[in-house]
């Protein structure tokens, strides 16, 4: 028997939905094969068997959070019986990934209970702030999280608190007189958050949602994954940067007609679908160089400006089931035909659910495109810890005037959205108004190739 355990899915991911299991138990599986699908707060992926054989049994349904390092699929492949191993062992030999093994072909035998020091002074914290993942990591270890001295921000039990607290010798949690359901816990985590928050920002007031069943029908759904991320996110952007938007629109005429015409030459080629937006990648890589001031973060706790030497951007795609930001690496040293390319895969690997999560990382800007859906402008949220996002809008005729004379061009709206902290007014508009004036030359966005 093979035990399989949920594998670490990235830097920060402690947990992961289970979207759709592949094999059914008595199935057979070959090695490689797709398992499981698995989503987290960053990106769904497909996780292969890691060995082929029979599935004796599987852990969790669709909907179902699982712990990295929970056995989540047992297979039968040849090597003996498995041991039992408990949740509580789970999480015990995740917190302790070096606990080695004499062979490949040995028994893991269940750890021994670690001897504990003297219980830790009992001394209550106040109002607990900690995600559901810590919670459920604290009743696994069979920790009162109330007692853990919290290290996080804001306050927060962080998953190291509670491990911390535990191999101290930590006092054992009492377990209620009735077990409270996860979903009572994560509700009250929550609460205890928003009215912690109401108490550290003046005027802030946080109140409890109406129940709304009593005027009519409601259906609720479960703030899962990629949406709860995406959640978290904004209003971690909103609190912490004061957002300045400026707006500008460019004239892309000549742009359009050399697209149109590279589009139809290159049928069939890589990149053949040439939209718009490798073009403007193109434009904001050249314009980052100049300033790189948007290329940047902001250290709030060194109060340092962290200039970034190389140009990732992040383009923002609508999958149906949330917001995924793909990063496409090395803009300033690729071809526009590349840059579509790599467009068009990660918007299908997006879609698809195929995105790892090294995908989405190493951004240092960000475009959003809401044109092909419609809309003439946005003010687009900055993707924290950037400092500035780029939104594009509906190319449309307008009536200008140029050289005295009305006429009808191609105007894309832009706007661009920044970190008041690090950037200036007059910064931002220097930054758009060069990239309106690459846009407007074909010439110049060839120059930049």
């Amino acid at each position: 028997m093979y035990e399989f355990k949920l594998p670490d899915l990235g830097e920060g991911i402690h947990e992961g939905e289970i979207l759709k299991w592949h094999v059914a138990p008595g199935d057979t599986i070959q090695e490689d094969e797709p398992l499981v699908d698995v989503e987290t707060d960053k990106a769904a992926l497909t996780i292969p068997s890691p060995r082929g054989g029979a599935l004796a049994s599987r852990t969790g349904n669709p909907g179902d959070t699982v712990l990295v390092g929970e056995v989540i699929a047992v297979i039968e492949d040849g090597s003996g019986p498995a041991p039992p191993v408990t949740s509580a062992e789970v999480v015990a030999e995740a917190a302790e990934p070096s606990a080695a093994i004499a062979t490949p072909d040995a028994k893991k035998s269940a750890p021994a209970p670690p001897s504990r020091p003297a219980p830790v002074p009992a001394t209550s914290w106040g109002r607990v702030i900690a995600v559901p993942a810590t919670r459920r990591l604290a009743r696994e270890l069979q920790v009162d999280i109330r007692l853990v001295p919290p290290t996080g921000p804001a306050g927060r039990v962080t998953h190291e608190d509670v491990k911390r607290f535990a191999e101290q010798g930590g006092a054992i949690a009492t377990p209620p007189a009735e077990p409270v359901p996860i979903e009572e816990h994560e509700r009250r985590a929550e609460a205890a958050l928003a009215s912690t928050a109401a108490d550290a920002i003046p005027f802030l007031d946080i109140e409890p949602l109406s129940d709304f069943a009593q005027w009519g029908p409601v259906e609720k759904e479960p703030l899962r994954s990629i949406r709860r991320k995406v959640a978290r996110k904004m209003v971690t952007s909103m609190i912490l940067v004061p957002h300045v938007a400026h707006m500008d629109d460019a004239d892309v005429t000549l742009l359009e007609e050399f697209r149109r015409q590279e589009r139809e030459r290159r049928g069939g080629q890589p990149g053949e679908r040439l939209t718009l937006l490798p073009f403007v990648i193109k434009a904001v890589t050249a314009g980052l160089r100049a300033a790189p001031a948007f290329n940047a973060s902001l250290d709030p706790h060194n109060e340092e400006i962290v200039y970034k030497k190389y140009y990732n951007i992040g383009i923002a795609v609508d999958t149906g089931h949330g917001l995924i930001v793909p990063v496409i690496r090395e803009t300033d040293r690729k071809s526009i035909l590349q840059i579509s390319t790599e467009i068009e895969e990660a918007a299908a690997k997006a879609r698809e659910g195929t995105l790892s999560v090294a995908d989405l990382r190493g951004g240092t800007f960000t475009i959003t495109n809401v044109g092909p859906l419609g809309g003439t402008a946005l003010i687009p949220t900055i993707n924290y810890p950037e400092v500035a996002i780029l939104g594009m809008g509906k190319v449309q005729d307008k009536p200008v005037v140029v050289g005295g004379e009305i006429v009808i061009r191609k105007i894309l709206p832009l706007t661009l959205s920044f970190d008041h902290r690090i950037a200036d007014g007059a910064d931002a508009a220097r930054f758009v108004t060069e990239m309106v004036r690459q846009l407007s030359d074909p010439n110049l966005l060839l120059l930049e190739t």
